[in-house]
């Protein structure tokens, strides 16, 4: 579904930091974000209450543009929902503190690609990168124009390069926290495959992420988020085979790996 009456003002984008303890990383992801040349943003830290220097890092960094809100909180969509919730902007996205942009004009693609009023959001490709070293590559998670039936098939957009426009959210709501690991993908697949909405795909790298966060730090959790989509398919009345899903699941992540070393265009 398109949204309803053209605009000619830039988009402003309210991009989502979400933080908990992130003194090792933090000021990666502060320095990509400040050095992004498309500034029609506001950028909402949601800290979860850290105990180390992660807050002392931030104030290092102030930005007009940035607004730091600190307090515990259930876990990273809970507050990626409290992100939400003080949102200004026309589009939403997140860039959380294990994530940095690929490059300096990746918010100004994303607004650039929903200039067109004819698409609700979009989303672009991600390279995993070691976590101690950013700049190697280890996985790459490229994906593709979306179809229906491909979130049974276990495919889903990479999160951290999702963008939305924000009345998706006012109509089709946030993140589920019944889904402790995989709120994201049942967000993005209740947009896609029940809601319909209309997106693009970015055929380029928009995020850099690193290894290590909840769902991919190691092999139980992936497969916990994994049996958690497999019930958010379920949840949304999807229809999955299960054999198939594994199958595709597998299939695609030697891909990612296969293809680390593919070089930006």
């Amino acid at each position: 579904m398109a949204t309803d009456t053209a605009d000619p003002r830039p988009r402003r984008i309210s991009l989502i930091t979400v933080c908990w303890n992130a003194e090792q990383t933090i000021a990666d992801t502060l320095r990509s974000i400040d050095a992004q040349t498309y500034r029609n943003f506001e950028h909402i830290i949601i800290d979860g209450g850290s105990s180390d220097s992660t807050l002392a890092i931030i104030a290092s960094a102030p930005a007009d543009n940035r607004r730091v809100v600190s307090g515990r909180d259930g876990g990273i969509y809970e507050a990626m929902n409290k992100g939400i919730g003080l949102a200004t902007g026309d589009i939403i996205g997140f860039l959380n503190a294990d994530d940095t942009f690929e490059s300096n004009d990746s918010l100004g693609t994303v607004a650039a690609a929903l200039d067109d009023e004819a698409y609700d959001g979009c989303y672009g490709d991600l390279v995993y990168v070691s976590n101690r070293h950013i700049d190697r590559k280890v996985r790459y998670w490229k994906s593709r124009a979306f179809k229906p039936g491909f979130f049974a098939r276990g495919w889903c957009p990479p999160h951290p390069t999702f963008y939305v426009r924000r009345n998706i959210y006012e109509r089709f709501g946030r993140f589920d926290l019944r889904y402790r690991l995989a709120a994201d993908v049942e967000l993005m697949m209740r947009f896609l495959e029940v809601a319909r909405i209309r997106t693009i795909y970015i055929p380029r790298v928009l995020v850099r992420m690193r290894l290590g966060g909840a769902t991919n730090k190691n092999v139980q959790n992936i497969s916990r988020q994994n049996k958690e989509v497999l019930r958010a398919l379920a949840d949304n009345g999807l229809k999955v085979s299960t054999s198939m899903f594994w199958t595709f699941k597998i299939v695609n992540r030697l891909g990612q790996f296969l293809m680390r070393n593919r070089s930006q265009d």
